[in-house]
């Protein structure tokens, strides 16, 4: 729902109820941006209808999670994937208040300090309702160490590694599921008398600003073309240390893109352009970045993904700015700066997982964050390789 939808529905929907709903439109989920394991997405605009079933037996079906251990948080740093856990409440703080630099309101904040059987903490913020509800029933039964379960969080380089809720979090209490009593029986036992640390203790402050994950599991690129079936489950997270040899310049660099969601837009009839997510035709656009690029290390080459972030941090401009140069300046001086950005090393945080084009199996790789070399924080890491090797120094 967006604009006038949003707002016209807003109040209408509660959490735990049953709805018929009509007159929306129903699509293929974009996978991009989806942030539920779903096939389809329902999109509902001002004509559309929503009526409670409030007098009939209905089945809700149980929120499913996918937890991901606090040890493994490091790869989804100031990614666009939301992540679930489940932890042993270790600490709740009070309620704060904090002022959006965006519209100067004031919203309440609480933290939370959340342990797992990975012997590590993790500090999870909430906001608005949950800080002041949930967050109040936690603080009042702290001393019993309750197991939460949450779902949808956003997963951020704050202390290192930090989760902050969203409006569309949700979080459950001393869950009846397998993986809390698994986790309760462990805290019980040895876990409240264990040592515990926090993900992002020892961190150096380039690791904290975004180059959290680019040590962890480092491997060659050959590692990876090398094993096609790598992701064929659920896509798998690697570290590369790699070059940038070329950057085709004729390739398809960049989609029309709405200004409101990035969503992907269509020229409209007369004019402007037509987005489908938002239901609304603007007279702007703006372009962002869908592009390949190659990258070798002493081991091989292959060929990356990357989108509009990781993409500005490489060509050092937007991509209405590219597009400007190219109509201004003309083909050579766009070739140029395509190519001012070959032959440097950058750290690369990407998944891998398997696609199909034309019937034929291939491996998806897709920049998920970039950094450009610490020679420091690089050293130290050899020095440490090296040291697992025996090798006299």
């Amino acid at each position: 729902m967006f604009n006038e939808a949003a707002k016209k529905f807003f109040d209408k929907f509660e959490l735990g109820k049953v709805y018929y709903i009509s007159k929306g439109t129903l699509r293929v989920a974009n996978k991009q941006f989806k942030t539920v394991q779903n096939d389809y997405e329902m999109t509902l605009n001002e004509t559309s209808q929503v009526e409670e079933a409030s007098n009939e037996e209905a089945f809700i079906p149980e929120t499913k999670f996918n937890f991901v251990p606090i040890d493994e948080l490091g790869p989804y740093v100031n990614g666009r994937e939301l992540v679930d856990v489940i932890g042993v409440v270790q600490s709740v703080s009070p309620t704060m208040s904090i002022r959006r630099k965006s519209n100067n309101e004031t919203v309440p904040k609480r933290d939370i300090t959340i342990a797992d059987e990975t012997k590590k903490t993790v500090v999870v913020s909430l906001w608005n309702d949950l800080a002041t509800h949930v967050g109040q029933e936690l603080l009042d039964m702290a001393d019993k160490s309750p197991v939460v379960a949450i779902k949808s969080l956003r997963v951020g380089d704050f202390q290192g590694v930090s989760l902050s809720a969203l409006s569309k979090s949700n979080i459950v209490v001393n869950p009846d599921l397998p993986e809390a009593k698994k986790l309760r029986s462990w805290y019980d036992s040895e876990g409240k008398e264990t040592s515990l640390a926090s993900i992002g203790s020892g961190m150096s402050p380039s690791a904290k600003s975004g180059a959290r994950s680019m040590y962890t599991d480092r491997v060659s690129l050959l590692h990876i073309t090398s094993n096609l079936s790598l992701g064929e489950e659920k896509p798998v997270f690697f570290s590369l240390k790699a070059y940038i040899s070329f950057i085709k310049p004729d390739q398809t660099m960049w989609y029309r893109a709405c200004k409101t969601c990035n969503k992907k837009v269509t020229e409209a009839f007369g004019s402007g352009y037509w987005c489908e997510g938002c239901q609304k035709n603007d007279a702007e656009c703006s372009l962002r970045y869908i592009m390949a690029l190659k990258v070798s290390d002493a081991s091989g080459e292959a060929w990356l993904s990357t989108f509009n972030e990781q993409a500005e941090k490489i060509l050092g401009c937007s991509a209405d700015e590219l597009d400007k140069l190219k109509s201004e300046e003309g083909e050579i001086a766009y070739q140029m700066k395509l190519k001012e950005a070959t032959w440097v090393p950058h750290l690369f945080r990407v998944s891998v997982a398997p696609q199909e084009y034309n019937n034929e199996k291939r491996q998806r790789i897709t920049v998920r964050a970039i950094a450009p070399v610490d020679y420091v924080a690089e050293s130290k890491y050899l020095l440490e390789e090296m040291s697992k090797m025996n090798i006299a120094m």
